[in-house]
């Protein structure tokens, strides 16, 4: 459906690209609304969001190995298991020394390596060559880098280095037993090297939520060029990636046109934590998502929000308790529905934190609607500072390309130097 305000709004804040429309429909008898299209009130942005989050509740733990952990959610405190480092070890190369120097070196060995067990206890006086990350033979007071001494036959001298000087004394990072990281951290490479450091071998987590895209429309190509009233498929390339950045691991990205019958059998046998579909939100002649969400015995949470553009985007709860997230079929529409109802509902599946906000201010006015919120795509010319970008209408994704954020416009608009929150769009 298209948003003749958006589009508007969208005129208003640059230059469009605009074509012509055909004449709208005479529209059609009243008639009988089933259940799950029971009136509702569209809640405002912040409302839809919120509701979004606690319609769900936090996936079943589960233990993974490391190297299959990543992208997931520690469903526990990550407590070390053992001293970090284990033992004293070297920060250098060079040798350990006992007390001041001059030096002996205590044998004509290789001298204490990374990975062997410890050279022999050392005596005031004696010396050893040492490794980084070697164990730190008993006795040692200090490891003297190999640029500064001088090893001549079994006599090591140089300048006297002070106590510990180069040595990561047993437990310097962390003892055993200390929190490294609280539960609802996402597991990153860095925090993944940091688990393997503090002894795990698996680890105790929320799964990615599993996700499963459903496009819907006839009147999309998914290759070519549009002919003959049909138009290319932007949502299907576009939708799962975005959901991947939110947190969510696609299963299938799947094509049903408006078959009514296909989208039921979807939807009754997904194994999906959470399906999301394109298209079909509004109440046109070949839009049969909300009869088959009736169908099938579905509760409505939410038919509608109060954000432009977007409106008709949806949220229902399927009999066995899986969320449904309806998008709409324009492109910058369905990106709001992505971030308003899609994303606090991962982040609830995966035990995630909220991220913290953002807040930038206007280079130029932004007219408003009179009662919704509006997502602007902006661009950030200078830190602390946002500039609204042109092509934004709902079926328009020009501008958010170019965009680094979108702007959370208040009902009413905002003007210059107004401060406005910020939603962060995925970079990967």
């Amino acid at each position: 459906m298209i948003d003749e305000f958006d589009d508007a709004l969208a005129l208003a804040n640059g230059p469009q690209p605009t074509a012509p429309r055909d004449p709208a429909p005479a529209a059609p008898a009243p008639r009988p609304a089933p259940p799950v299209q029971a009136a509702h009130i569209a809640p405002d942005w912040d409302t839809a969001r919120a509701t979004a989050h606690r319609a769900v509740r936090p996936l079943a733990p589960r233990r993974l190995p490391l190297d299959l952990a990543l992208g997931h959610t520690l469903a526990a405190p990550l407590t070390a298991l053992t001293d970090l480092p284990a033992f004293d070890t070297s920060a250098m190369d060079g040798w350990a020394v006992a007390g001041p120097g001059p030096w002996r070196l205590a044998d004509d060995g290789p001298g204490a390596l990374a990975g062997r067990p410890a050279a022999r206890p050392l005596t005031d006086g004696e010396a050893v060559p040492i490794a980084t990350g070697a164990r730190v033979p008993e006795g040692a007071t200090a490891v003297l880098r190999a640029e500064r001494g001088t090893s001549a036959g079994r006599r090591l001298t140089g300048p006297n280095p002070q106590p510990g000087a180069d040595i990561r004394p047993r437990g310097q990072e962390c003892r055993t037993g200390t929190e490294l990281l609280p539960a609802r951290t996402p597991l990153t490479p860095v925090t993944l090297g940091l688990a393997a450091a503090a002894g795990y071998d698996q680890l105790p987590v929320r799964p990615r939520p599993r996700a499963e895209v459903l496009i819907l429309g006839d009147e999309l190509l998914f290759r070519g060029l549009p002919h003959d009233g049909r138009i290319r498929d932007a949502l299907g390339p576009m939708t799962g990636p975005w959901l991947t950045a939110l947190g969510a691991q696609v299963m299938v990205t799947r094509r049903l046109g408006d078959d009514a019958e296909a989208l039921y059998e979807a939807m009754s046998t997904t194994r999906a934590d959470l399906l999301v579909t394109t298209g079909s939100t509004a109440a046109g002649p070949m839009d049969h998502l909300r009869a088959v969400l009736d169908r099938l015995g579905a509760r409505l949470l939410i038919s509608g929000v109060a954000v432009r553009p977007g409106h008709p985007m949806l949220l229902a709860e399927l009999p066995d308790g899986r969320p449904l997230v309806g998008l709409p079929g324009n492109p910058l529409a369905a990106v709001s529905g992505l971030l308003t109802l899609a994303q606090p509902l991962l982040r609830a599946l995966g035990d995630r934190p909220a991220p913290a906000e953002a807040e930038a201010a206007l280079t130029d006015a932004v007219r408003g609607h009179p009662r919704d919120t509006r997502l602007v795509p902006v661009a950030a010319p200078e830190p602390g500072l946002v500039r609204p970008l042109s092509y934004a209408g709902p079926a328009m994704l020009r501008g958010i390309a170019a965009a680094s954020a979108l702007a959370v416009i208040p009902p009413g608009g905002a003007e210059a130097g107004a401060p406005v929150r910020l939603l962060d769009l995925p970079d990967a």
